[in-house]
């Protein structure tokens, strides 16, 4: 397994590796422009080739982008729809600039009018944008906590997408604990997470998981609130261990996205590492 965190890129993007390099990642998350602001980031071609050339002196075995939190698809407003689809398309090209692995994303909210009727406007332009990715370059949907009209609260959804778009062979997923446990799935039970990941292995093929992120959670399982908590800090707590043991995540690379209480990453990839050592140690037969 690989072990990572979404690291800032303030300063350059190629200052994100930097950074990886300080806190001894394996692998990182990086937004290729702000999260909240629709307008790109122009990188200088200086800035690109920096960040492949420090990603191999650093070592950095995996490279995801963020695209950034505004993108809807499934909006019923055109103008946040198109806006959408530029940012994901300008995500991609960046991606593809400095050799990142794969862009990840959230589908968005239908807002009400429902996941059925959502899927008219989701699906055509991600035909279109999965086109963008290459071999190495994958296209990446995060799993929802399930609030409201989020899409991808459960593998149903993130299948019937997979379906739509004829299981393009560049097409992951991204899977977050924090939003699988309260959008109700078990992940410290190695029972119910068997379970789930037998459902995943059939309705998607669990070859398609490509990213882990690792975040615990500050509500309860089946609360369908998106909370992160610090590692260890949450209701998953040293349960995440359970999580982080199971064979199908073993060549993934595992991203956290929540700092720990002094607001660095240094003591969050040092439990993140011990949690995966104790989950290993004591697996369920099976699973050896």
């Amino acid at each position: 397994m690989l072990f990572g965190a979404h690291v800032s890129s303030a300063g350059g993007i190629s200052t994100a590796i930097d950074r990886a390099e300080e806190l001894g990642c394996d692998a990182i998350q990086v937004f290729t422009q702000s999260p909240r602001m629709w307008r790109p980031t122009e990188h200088t071609g200086e800035e690109v080739e920096r960040f492949r050339t420090r990603r191999d002196e650093a070592r950095v075995q995996s490279v995801v982008c963020h695209a950034l939190y505004l993108v809807n698809l499934a909006s019923t407003d055109r103008v946040v729809r198109k806006k959408s689809i530029v940012a994901l398309r300008a995500s991609l090209e960046t991606a593809a600039a400095i050799g990142a692995d794969g862009v990840v994303f959230h589908v968005g909210s239908h807002l009400g009018s429902g996941f059925g009727s959502s899927l008219r406007r989701v699906v055509p332009p991600l035909r279109d944008l999965v086109d963008l990715t290459s071999d190495r370059l994958w296209l990446l949907l995060e799993n929802s906590a399930g609030a409201g009209g989020t899409i991808g609260r459960s593998v149903d959804e993130l299948a019937t997408i997979a379906d739509r778009l004829d299981h393009h062979p560049r097409l992951g997923f991204c899977l977050d604990s924090c939003h699988w446990w309260v959008s109700g799935v078990d992940v410290t039970d190695a029972d119910a997470l068997d379970v789930a990941l037998e459902r995943l292995d059939d309705r998607i093929g669990r070859d398609r998981i490509r990213c882990l992120h690792v975040n615990d959670a500050a509500v309860g399982l089946g609360s369908n609130r998106d909370r992160h908590a610090s590692l260890g800090l949450g209701t998953i707590g040293d349960g995440m261990a359970t999580f982080l043991a199971h064979p199908a995540f073993q060549d993934v690379p595992a991203i956290l996205e929540t700092p720990g209480p002094d607001g660095t990453y240094v003591g969050e990839l040092r439990l993140l590492r011990e949690l995966h050592r104790k989950g290993r140690r004591r697996r369920p037969k099976r699973w050896r």
